[in-house]
């Protein structure tokens, strides 16, 4: 299954991108949410929750599910540790469901990416429309295409609090130029004493966007007062060697809820 967090991959994610850790997001996010009064906000693809749990910490109103049991368990023990209650679900990008609509949808980190078909994309796309209030905004992150076409074959390392090691591979074994779709073998690894306790294999696909091309789709779903920002500065246009590009669109009033 591709995309599929499973054991070793969430506890790799865990270590290298633990609660609370920004790069320029968790700034980025409580800033452009701070006046988000209409209602709750929803983080789709919530992770180990290095977004969320910081922002339902400040008292933000925020949901969020993930397709990966054992992140929203990361995700769980956090929210638990600090003593805060978390409403936080297994669901999918394509089928997620709700009795109610949002204020705010954010989708930080990239996370939006691993909808690899651009029709299912399409799709995801309008049903965060859907699930938004009038005025309601929608936040995305993407990686620009020069982080998907970059060397490959790199192998990095992580020591656990009780010393065992965890190891990822990472080897690009296609690109597929039309679809805009890379296609990695990730091998994770967690050794013991020298000894190899456990082993992982995901197949990880993603897709990159043009920023115009992004614009364009997000306008096909129906969204208007689409703002295009490089590098967490909100409102300064992408520059050509920013490291992410966010996208805010706002469901227009007037549309049928």
């Amino acid at each position: 299954m591709q995309n599929r967090y499973g054991k070793l991959a969430s506890w790799v994610y865990n270590l290298d991108k633990p609660i609370g850790r920004s790069f320029g997001d968790q700034e980025y996010y409580r800033q452009r949410l701070e006046h988000c009064d209409d209602g709750p906000i929803l983080e789709p693809a919530v992770g180990n929750g290095r977004i969320f749990v910081p922002l339902l910490e400040a008292g933000f109103p925020i949901e969020g599910f993930d397709a990966s049991d054992e992140m929203l368990g990361y995700c769980h023990d956090e929210c638990r540790n600090r003593n805060l209650s978390a409403s936080l679900t297994r669901q999918t990008f394509e089928q997620f469901s709700y009795d109610k609509r949002f204020a705010a949808i954010i989708v930080p980190a990239g996370s939006f990416q691993l909808v690899t078909d651009i029709a299912s994309a399409g799709a995801v796309l309008k049903r965060f429309f859907d699930y938004l209030t009038p005025n309601g905004r929608l936040i995305v992150d993407l990686d620009p295409i020069g982080s998907f076409i970059g060397q490959s074959g790199s192998v990095r390392s992580w020591v656990a609090e009780d010393g065992d090691l965890l190891t990822l591979t990472d080897h690009r074994v296609d690109t597929d130029y039309i679809a805009q779709t890379t296609l990695s073998h990730l091998r994770y690894e967690h050794w013991r004493d020298g000894s190899l306790m456990a082993t992982e294999l995901d197949l990880f696909k993603l897709r990159w966007w043009g920023v115009e091309e992004f614009a364009l789709a997000l306008q096909a779903a129906g969204f208007s007062d689409v703002i295009v920002s490089g590098n967490y500065q909100h409102g300064r246009p992408p520059q050509k060697n920013d490291q992410i590009i966010s996208f805010e669109a706002r469901r227009p009033e007037g549309v049928a809820v």
